[in-house]
C-alpha cells in the first residue's frame, strides 16, 4: 500500500472475503506445506494483443521459436511399458515416436524417414515394433535409432549407414510423464520447472496413478485462448453457475513460479463470495457437483455444528478409497477436496488433487490457427495391492458432441467442460470482430494469463532453433 495517499498499489487487491488459506486453515486434517504457501508477483496491467489470437503468421512462428524450445509431455510411462513400445506424439507439424529402448531408457525420434521423408509412423498410432520401417522404400532403422537397411545400398554410395541414425530429441521422466524438448541446449527439466514447484511435484508421487480416462475435441480457438480460459476462476460464477454455491471462486489463490510454473487453489465446500448468505450448509452439500459423483453413494446430513466443506471431504475420502482400493487416510483434506491447477509452460495442466485428478493439455493445429485440441486426462491412484488396472485409450469427440458422451467422463464435470468450450467459440470469434486491438486483463484473478503471455514474449524473442538434423543425432 501506498502509505501516503492511503491506496493500494497495483496487484495488492484482493476479493473483499476469506481468503483460500483462511478456509483452508480451518481443516480437520492439516494441508501440506506445499498447499499453504504463497508466491504472486504484480506482472502489469497492459492489454494483451489480440493479434496472438488471430494471426497465422504469429503461430508459424510459435512453432519455430515456442514449440521448438520448451518441455512438452509426451506421454504416460504406462503407454511404453515393454521394451519395444512406442506412442506417436505430435504438436503442430511436429511428429515423434517415443519408445522404449531399455527397461529404464526412453527415446523420441523425429518422425521421418531420412531418405525421402515419410513418416515411419502414422499419427496417433502406438503399438510395439522391433524396427522402424519406411513403408514407402523400405529403409529401416532399429528401435535404438540406428540405421538397419537402406535398401539397394549399391546405388546410395554416399549414405553411410553408420552415419544416418534417426535425429531425437531430448528427453526426461518425471512424474510418471514422458517429457520431450526439440533443443538441445535446453535447461534440464528440472531447472526449467524450478526447486519449489519440483518440491511440490515429488510430493504428489503422480508416478503411482494410472490414466483412468482420456478425451480429446478440437476446439475452434487458438490454442492460447483455449489454455487460458482454464487459468482462472473468475469466469465461474458465469460460466458455471451450479458450481458458485459450492466453489470459493473469486477468492481462488494465484501463484507464479519463474518463467515456467504458476497455479491457482480453489476451494470447494464453501459458497462463492458472488452468493454468500444465499445458501446454507446444506445447501452446499446437497449442490456439490464439481468432481466425480460415481464415487459418491449418498449425500449426507450436515448437523449442528459440522460444515458442508468437512462432510465432503469425509464423503470423497470414503469413495475414493473404496473406488481406487488404496488408503487415503494420509492425505488432508484439501488434497481431498480442493482444485488445485499447476501450468508448466507451454501446454501441461497438472491437478493433483484427489477428487479432480486431472491433466490437461492444448496443441495447436498444424495449419489452422483458429482450431485447436484440448485434451483431458484423468489420473487414478493405482490400486495399493497391485491388482490389475487398465491404461484409458484417447477417445476423441466430435465437434458437435458432449464431453458427456466420452466412455468415463463424469456427466457433471461434462457439462462443466461443455460450458468452457462454448464460450471459447464465442471468444474466437468476438476477438476478430471487435473493435479493441487488446484483451484486458485483471492484475491478480488473471495473473495466470499474464504469466503465461510474458512466457511467449521470452521464447518469441530468441531466434528460431536450427533444424540441423547432424546436430540432433545421438554420438
Amino acid at each position: 500500500m501506498n502509505v501516503e495517499s492511503g491506496k493500494l498499489n497495483p496487484g495488492e487487491a484482493r476479493c473483499p472475503a476469506e481468503t483460500t488459506q483462511d478456509i483452508i486453515a480451518r481443516d480437520r486434517n492439516p494441508a501440506p506445506d506445499w498447499i499453504r504457501s504463497e508466491e504472486y508477483t504484480y506482472l502489469g496491467s497492459e492489454d494483451i494483443d489480440t493479434q496472438r489470437y488471430t494471426s497465422a503468421e504469429y503461430q508459424d512462428e510459435e512453432f519455430k521459436r515456442v514449440w521448438s524450445r520448451t518441455w512438452q509431455w509426451a506421454c504416460r510411462e504406462e503407454h511404453i511399458p515393454e521394451v519395444g513400445d512406442y506412442y506417436v506424439y505430435e504438436v503442430g507439424t511436429f511428429s515423434f515416436i517415443i519408445t522404449r529402448v531399455t527397461p529404464t531408457e526412453v527415446r523420441a525420434y523425429y518422425n521421418a524417414c531420412l531418405h525421402r521423408g515419410t513418416k515411419l509412423r502414422a499419427s496417433r498410432s502406438e503399438g510395439n515394433a522391433s524396427e522402424f520401417r519406411c513403408s514407402f522404400h523400405g529403409w529401416s532403422w532399429n528401435i535404438d535409432g540406428t540405421n538397419k537397411t537402406v535398401l539397394c545400398p549399391w546405388d546410395f554410395p554416399h549414405v553411410d549407414p553408420k552415419e544416418y541414425s534417426l535425429p531425437e530429441a531430448r528427453v526426461e521422466l518425471l512424474a510418471g510423464f514422458v517429457w520431450i524438448n526439440m533443443d538441445p541446449d535446453a535447461p534440464s527439466l528440472e531447472e526449467y520447472i524450478g526447486p519449489t514447484v519440483m518440491a511440490h511435484i515429488r510430493e504428489w508421487k503422480l508416478e503411482d496413478r494410472y490414466v483412468a480416462c482420456h478425451v480429446g475435441k478440437r476446439i475452434p480457438s487458438n490454442w492460447k485462448l483455449n489454455a487460458e480460459a482454464f487459468m482462472e476462476a473468475y469466469h465461474v460464477p458465469d460460466t458455471h453457475p451450479q458450481v458458485s454455491p459450492t466453489n470459493a471462486d473469486v477468492n481462488s489463490q494465484y501463484d507464479t513460479y519463474g518463467d515456467h510454473v504458476n497455479r491457482f487453489i480453489s476451494t470447494l465446500g464453501v459458497v462463492s463470495p458472488t452468493k454468500a448468505g444465499q445458501f446454507s450448509e446444506q445447501d452446499v452439500l446437497d449442490r456439490f457437483t464439481v468432481g466425480d459423483s460415481s464415487i459418491v453413494t449418498e449425500k449426507p446430513v450436515v448437523g449442528d455444528g459440522e460444515t458442508a466443506r468437512q462432510k465432503m471431504a469425509d464423503m470423497f475420502r470414503a469413495g475414493f478409497e473404496r473406488a481406487s482400493n488404496a488408503k487415503l487416510d494420509h492425505v488432508s483434506d484439501s488434497e481431498i477436496l480442493d482444485c488445485f491447477s499447476y501450468t508448466i509452460f507451454p501446454n501441461c495442466f497438472l491437478f493433483p488433487g484427489i477428487s479432480l485428478p486431472m491433466v490437461y493439455r492444448f496443441r495447436p493445429s498444424p495449419r489452422n490457427h483458429r482450431e485447436s485440441l484440448y485434451e483431458v486426462m484423468f489420473l487414478w491412484p493405482k490400486p495399493a495391492d497391485g491388482s490389475y488396472y487398465e491404461t484409458a485409450d484417447l477417445v476423441t469427440i466430435g465437434k458437435d458432441q458432449s464431453f458427456k458422451e466420452a466412455k468415463g467422463m463424469d456427466p457433471g464435470f461434462g457439462d462443466i467442460l461443455d460450458q468452457d468450450t462454448d464460450n471459447l467459440i464465442l471468444q474466437q470469434e468476438g476477438i476478430e470482430a471487435s473493435a479493441k486491438p487488446g484483451l484486458t486483463l485483471g492484475d491478480y484473478q488473471e495473473i495466470r494469463v499474464r504469466h503465461f503471455q510474458q512466457a511467449i514474449d521470452k521464447y518469441m524473442a530468441m531466434p528460431p532453433l536450427e533444424r540441423d538434423w547432424k546436430r540432433f543425432q545421438r554420438k
